[in-house]
């Protein structure tokens, strides 16, 4: 089984690039067989990923963190379109984040990485299909995105390079919130709902994690067809570090500033303001003003666990 391992040498601050030995070597002793190549530019994970599929690679495998793997991502659903023959896709996480991965059924660490390559158990993974900012022709994601808050905290976090992973990750909160962000007035439909109210935080989460510690959708699940929301509304500065706390342990469903629910579609228009989103941590806008995300289920093969009685193949 051919695997094409795509690596970003600056994931993980840069450390991804003193990593690749390390990953080599687990990779033979694990007996894959596989070719090696490095990103050099924004997007090239996915045109990388695309010409994997057309040189009938088996297994396209996103070696950094999120970002590498919301690529390689688009890349095999551009591949999808083309050729009849789509690889299925792989996992070895070495950069900052993994919550792609921890959606997908994929543990974090190259050498956990290597060994469920080497088991090759695949799922079927639904894929989200955002349109809307800087990608009126659409970006596809794996794990979720985020309309408002988590989406201004990390374009704050990404400015301190002297704060790492989840301390970063506060201290962008706390600026965040009490410097910078105001909810707008949005109009969301989902299913047969639709809200109108401000809004603090919006995810729409086809996986269950984000910013490796925060829980959106607890109860997620990435092969059912349909996407879980978690709904913010706007509450004092107080109450919103509370809701923090909430979300470490996926507990927020209780409070009364949050709405939950589920859909294959969902359309956010800001009614006053601007809508600031990332997908798979990856910044889609920070102007746009209408948003349509829709779930494709099973859209592609996921090299992962085994099914454990939870989501799909995850944890």
């Amino acid at each position: 089984m051919k695997h094409k391992i795509i690596v970003n040498p600056t994931a993980g601050r840069g450390t991804a690039e003193g990593r690749i030995p390390e990953l080599e070597r687990l990779l033979r002793r694990h007996g894959i067989e596989y070719e090696l190549e490095r990103t050099e530019r924004p997007m090239h994970a996915a045109e990388l990923a695309l010409r994997a599929g057309e040189q009938g690679f088996e297994v396209v495998v996103a070696a950094g963190g999120d970002g590498t793997s919301n690529e390689v991502l688009n890349g095999l659903m551009a591949a999808k379109k083309k050729f009849r023959r789509v690889p299925a896709m792989g996992i070895l996480s070495v950069g900052r984040g993994n919550d792609f991965g921890y959606g997908a059924g994929v543990p974090a660490g190259p050498e956990e990485g290597c060994a469920v390559l080497a088991q090759g158990h695949r799922q079927p993974m639904d894929v989200g299909r955002l349109v809307g900012g800087d990608f009126p022709d659409g970006r596809y994601f794996g794990n979720g995105i985020g309309v408002g808050f988590d989406t201004v905290v990390g374009l704050e976090a990404a400015k301190m390079k002297w704060a790492k992973g989840f301390i970063g990750y506060v201290i962008g909160a706390l600026k965040t919130m009490f410097l910078y962000y105001r909810a707008p007035l949005v109009r969301i439909a989902f299913g047969e709902s639709s809200i109108e109210q401000k809004s603090i935080q919006i995810s729409v989460m086809n996986g269950r994690r984000m910013g490796g510690t925060f829980y959106m959708a607890p109860e997620s699940r990435n092969d059912d067809g349909l996407l879980d929301l978690c709904i913010a509304d706007e509450m004092p500065r107080l109450q919103m570090l509370g809701l923090i706390m909430q979300y470490m342990k996926g507990t927020q469903a209780g409070s009364p500033h949050i709405r939950t629910g589920r859909g294959r579609t969902v359309e956010i228009q800001a009614l006053d303001g601007e809508l600031v989103v990332h997908a798979d941590g990856e910044t889609i806008g920070i102007h746009a003003q209408s948003l349509r995300v829709e779930c494709l289920p099973g859209a592609v093969q996921m090299v992962c666990r085994p099914p454990q009685g939870g989501q799909g193949g995850g944890p």
